[in-house]
């Protein structure tokens, strides 16, 4: 592990909409600060940028909301085209309470209405736009790892952060979606504590912790601040693993 690292905000990040060319925007937003990306930085990219990029905006007014849209939406109280959107990136329904689906988003990640957000997407007049998650977070990380490798000669890793709610906990904190260039989850079963005790169960969600160190950059709102450097003296020494080793299989969910 590291024994100690740095975190800054890439600034300049334009806003940004379907086809931009974010690679770019990073490498010039680095140059800015008299830097350069470097081989083992970490780069971290709040999921709304993604999802702007790769088009997953969708109008309301052009979604139907299908029989089981519209009765799942009278118990929860939510527009029914919402609904029908939470339920087509859907995997199952775990909860509908008011104002809220928890689900299992395709990718496995349990969360509040499959990520479908409102928040700082743009409209034009008659449109009511929404955001939905990167189709494939993962393969999104490692598109964005070859184009930054391409554009600069350096082989960063790239994490995708969403915020998400966490049970018995109050709050929101960043979690990674998407992990390319290193392990998402550091199994240390096998180990010794400092005493030569083995570990048994110890497994640390580090790609989750980057991207919440992350977050504290990002912020939650009008910040602008969509892109994180993270600099360390990192020394994964085991496999790249995306994130979905981050997703606690059904048969061990003690939550549901």
């Amino acid at each position: 592990m590291a024994s100690s690292f740095e975190s800054f905000a890439v600034p300049n990040i334009p806003m940004m909409e379907q086809g931009d060319d974010l690679a770019t925007s990073i490498v010039e937003g680095v140059n800015t600060l008299g830097r350069k990306l470097q081989t083992g930085d970490i780069v971290i990219i709040a999921q709304k940028v993604i999802s702007k990029i790769e088009g997953r905006t969708v109008d309301l007014n052009t979604v139907t909301p299908s029989s089981r849209a519209q009765e799942i939406a009278s118990q929860c109280g939510k527009d029914p085209r919402e609904v029908e959107l939470i339920l087509s990136e859907s995997r199952e329904v775990l909860r509908a309470v008011p104002d809220i689906l928890i689900v299992a988003h395709h990718t496995g990640v349990i969360m509040a209405n499959a990520g479908l957000d409102r928040s700082n997407v743009g409209s034009e007049d008659g449109e009511e736009n929404v955001l939905l998650l990167p189709v494939d977070p993962d393969q999104s990380c490692k598109k964005m790892q070859a184009q930054l490798l391409e554009r600069t000669g350096a082989d960063v890793a790239v994490i995708i952060c969403d915020s998400l709610g966490r049970p018995w906990r109050m709050g929101t904190t960043g979690v990674a979606i998407g992990v390319a260039g290193l392990p998402a989850l550091l199994d240390l079963r096998g180990d010794n504590d400092l005493f030569g005790r083995e570990l048994k169960v110890s497994q640390q969600a580090i790609a989750d912790e980057l991207a919440s160190a992350a977050s504290l950059l990002h912020g939650q709102g009008a910040d602008k601040q969509p892109v994180v450097i993270i600099r360390g003296d990192f020394n994964w020494d085991q496999p790249e693993a995306g994130a979905e080793a981050l997703v606690r299989p059904k048969e061990m969910d003690l939550f549901r």
